[in-house]
């Protein structure tokens, strides 16, 4: 049976269009508009890395040019539109989307008993959840001073740091806000609608596992059943492989093939006529942008490689001597193209975004215009991130890797 192809180019685009990174960046970037973008991503990452901006700022920068770091603060402090917890790592979701994380406090809790069982953190709960009800929200150091850490434990943290942690994963805590990064965190009943948190609200697994898949695929265009799987990082690849199977049978979705950057074929499951949507894209628009490691259309590293041809890994992780290219290096689109990655740092007391070093990839040739297009995105980054200047070390423009 020959399976309809979405060609690369396509593909590149339905992509991009699902990501918000094919029209031009603009629009607004505050209240309704800024929950409405996250909404259409489905969630935003939350990294503390502060190179340039933290993650969550350059994801939602390189989208909305007129966002500003306190736009997302307020949108969160306001109320009623995002809460805090885990996808594939931490991260700000829509409020509405509440319910559907009562299957992941679920499996949550049942992860952290197996993993954290040695760490005598339970004895904990009850103390915590009434210090929490009697003093109102606290951070983790406001809690266990005196306690001894533990050792080989979750990041060696003492007891009631690792209870808040359980509470809040598991769903009888919620983050309120975040002070230096630290997360503060009040009783989920004080801050969720019992609408929302009550045992009622709590969907079936089968529900739930459906409302995952639906909506993963209508964020990712296309996707195999283990990318349904890891986009919330909830349901297993057997339950979306299951639901593959039954909303096909169901003339829901079908199969098709998707063309890599290479030319090879793999068979993913869209929505029927998401081929014909995806010819009817337009270009993206030809300026540079400089993404975050995080960004949530590089996030699926493989993903990303196959589409695009771009092999990236963060080398936060890995030891100095060892790293290819830097610390915490930037990929850099320009229109549909992968072009570069560029490893740059804020000089606060130099007032100044200074680089380092800028990696073409193979074939892509830095002329004048184009070293033009990446100036102009480097100085408005540079205003992003409240800093005067582009600065540029000596070699800043290296040989493809």
């Amino acid at each position: 049976m020959v399976l309809p192809r979405l060609e690369n180019a396509q593909a590149l685009r339905l992509f991009m269009d699902r990501h918000a990174l094919l029209e031009p960046p603009s629009g607004g970037s505050k209240g309704a508009d800024l929950l409405q973008l996250i909404s259409r991503l489905g969630f935003v990452q939350l990294d503390s890395i502060n190179t340039v901006a933290r993650a969550h700022d350059m994801i939602l920068y390189a989208r909305r040019p007129s966002y500003r770091t306190n736009h997302l603060t307020d949108l969160y402090h306001s109320g009623g539109a995002l809460f805090e917890h885990w996808t594939h790592d931490a991260a700000m979701i829509p409020l509405a989307y509440y319910p559907q994380w009562h299957l992941r406090f679920q499996r949550d809790e049942e992860l952290l008993r197996k993993r954290w069982r040695r760490d005598g953190f339970e004895q904990q709960f009850e103390a915590v959840l009434n210090h929490i009800r009697d003093h109102g929200p606290v951070s983790s150091s406001d809690l266990g001073k005196d306690e001894k850490k533990s050792s080989g434990g979750w990041w060696d943290w003492h007891p009631s740091k690792t209870a808040l942690e359980y509470l809040w994963r598991t769903g009888a805590l919620t983050v309120v806000g975040r002070s230096g990064f630290q997360k503060r965190y009040d009783l989920t009943e004080r801050v969720i609608e019992e609408r929302l948190h009550a045992p009622s609200a709590s969907m079936d697994q089968a529900a739930t596992v459906d409302w995952l898949c639906n909506n993963a695929l209508d964020r990712l265009g296309f996707a195999t059943p283990g990318e349904l799987a890891a986009f919330w990082d909830t349901a297993s690849n057997a339950e979306a492989r299951s639901w593959c199977q039954e909303a096909k049978a169901g003339g829901e979705i079908e199969e098709i093939e998707v063309a890599a950057a290479d030319g090879s074929l793999r068979k993913s499951y869209a929505r029927p006529g998401v081929i014909e949507q995806a010819a009817e894209l337009g270009p993206a628009p030809g300026r540079m942008r400089v993404l975050s490691p995080f960004d949530p259309m590089l996030r699926d590293r493989k993903r990303a490689e196959r589409l695009f041809g771009f092999h990236y890994r963060i080398e936060v992780f890995t030891p100095a001597p060892k790293r290819i290219y830097g610390y915490y290096v930037f990929p850099l689109m320009e229109g549909q193209k992968m072009v570069g990655r560029i490893d740059m740092k804020a000089d606060r007391p130099g007032d100044s975004l200074r680089v380092t070093a800028l990696w073409p990839e193979r074939g892509i040739k830095f002329s004048a215009g184009r070293i033009k297009r990446l100036e102009a995105e480097l100085e408005r980054t540079a205003r992003f991130a409240g800093l005067g200047a582009v600065t540029f070390a000596d070699g800043w423009l290296r040989d493809p890797v």
